[in-house]
């Protein structure tokens, strides 16, 4: 059984291997994700956003998100919410993110 920790560390290791098809840098470093809340029954919640609100694959990546958590050992339920406040920018892209794009 994992600890909590691992579980947490677990959950950012999948979540950074779910791209948008158009972009090349996993949602995770674009900073999409704004926040992770797993409790200790195992229930987790997940607040995400889009680069932009009309995104096409908003379905698709809020699909690959949960079914991912769900392969999480220790995560029992998961519950993803899309989120448009505050509103995405590229400040809240990793530097590896701002690097592969070109904005550094």
């Amino acid at each position: 059984m994992n600890t909590f920790l691992e579980t947490e560390e677990q959950i950012v290791r999948y979540l950074k291997t779910v791209y948008d098809p158009e972009i090349p840098v996993n949602i995770y470093d674009l900073g999409l994700i704004y926040k992770v809340d797993l409790q200790d029954d195992g229930n987790l919640a997940i607040d995400m956003t889009l680069t932009a609100p009309n995104c096409p694959a908003a379905d698709f990546l809020v699909e690959d998100v949960r079914q991912k958590m769900q392969a999480v050992e220790g995560v029992k339920n998961v519950i993803v919410n899309l989120v448009f406040e505050p509103e995405w920018n590229k400040d809240m892209m990793s530097e590896e993110a701002k690097l592969e794009l070109g904005f550094l």
